[in-house]
């Protein structure tokens, strides 16, 4: 298993944009072209599965001329490091949570914000209407080309402590947030203490108790085992922020265009099968925690709407944000 000390200490992280070129060079070339794709979550995660599905039809399409050489489970580094990765060429593709993508590119702030979207149908409505396409192009600006838009479920607050009714319940809780100033933001007015840490760093945060929970979607709370060391889970539902697969400008350009269409295509095509996954897991997972014994508890959800509000109406004064934000409320 390759970690990310030695994908970057062996060189492979600098010289995997090297068979790129030299296909672009020659389009009819024999030797295959590996795409280096990343994921922190694991590997039968949904959005793991939809980028395996890609590189598979890449291999078909091609012949074997183009695949997908898939690092999940956080194998080559933290999201925010996969990123800095992908825009220097460095690796080619990576999912993720559009929460850590809000400070960089502030188009992905209109997804991240409490209470922007009503359900998942809601969010998929958009993330389908020109409000995906919009933020997909704004990647652009910064060395990455945005592939696809992934679910990420219904973002909830979960803990060691104690059941969460109202914002109050927070009060004096170390929450770990994504590093957005947003999510800090939201749980400061929430009266909490936020804690950016990375995904892999929260388990044993709680078990140290330097946290005292989080917030994330029912999946990654069951996959990451967070349910064995936070006992409650409250249904605040306050995020429903997207995924999104970006890769490398670099290595985008250095395909033949009419391989880039077909990896374009495929992307579009892989969040079908992205949604089948999730659905298909989602309440499995649920069950599964249940089954364990953590308790849910509804959230008095007028509450917690109202503490965001302030928030809310900052970002969406916004000229950028703005008219992202009526178009995903017109979709309601």
């Amino acid at each position: 298993m390759m970690n990310r000390r030695r994908f970057l200490s062996t060189g492979i992280g600098l010289a995997c944009a090297a068979p790129l070129a030299s296909l672009a060079a020659k389009p009819d070339a024999v030797a295959g072209t590996v795409l280096t794709a990343t994921d922190v979550h694991v590997k039968n995660y949904p959005t793991v599965e939809a980028v395996r599905w890609i590189g598979q039809v890449l291999e078909q399409e091609t012949g074997g001329r183009i695949g997908i050489r898939l690092y999940h489970s956080g194998q080559l580094g933290r999201e925010s490091e996969a990123i800095d990765m992908a825009r220097f060429g460095a690796i080619d593709m990576t999912r993720v949570y559009s929460g850590a993508l809000n400070n960089a590119f502030p188009l992905t702030q209109a997804l991240s914000l409490p209470y922007v979207f009503e359900s998942v149908a809601h969010m998929r409505r958009a993330m389908d209407s020109d409000v995906g396409t919009r933020v997909l192009e704004g990647f652009s600006k910064r060395d990455l080309v945005g592939l696809a838009i992934y679910d990420s479920g219904a973002r909830c607050f979960y803990n060691a402590r104690r059941p969460l009714h109202t914002p109050q319940d927070l009060h004096g809780l170390k929450i770990r947030v994504p590093a957005s100033d947003i999510f800090i933001r939201m749980l400061r007015m929430f009266g909490a203490n936020p804690t950016p840490l990375s995904l892999g760093e929260v388990f044993s945060g709680m078990e140290t108790k330097m946290i005292d929970g989080a917030e994330n979607n029912m999946r990654s709370f069951h996959s990451s085992r967070h349910f064995e060391a936070a006992a409650y889970w409250s249904q605040s539902e306050h995020s429903y922020a997207p995924d999104v697969l970006l890769i490398s400008r670099r290595s985008f350009d250095a395909l033949a265009p009419a391989d880039r269409e077909l990896l374009l295509d495929a992307a579009r095509r892989s969040v079908a099968v992205m949604r089948q996954h999730w659905d298909a897991s989602e309440s499995a997972a649920r069950q599964a925690v249940l089954d364990y014994g953590v308790k849910f508890n509804e959230v008095d959800m007028a509450a917690f709407r109202k503490a965001a509000e302030p928030l809310l109406a900052d970002y969406t004064r916004r000229s950028e944000i703005q008219p992202l934000y009526r178009r995903i409320r017109d979709l309601a």
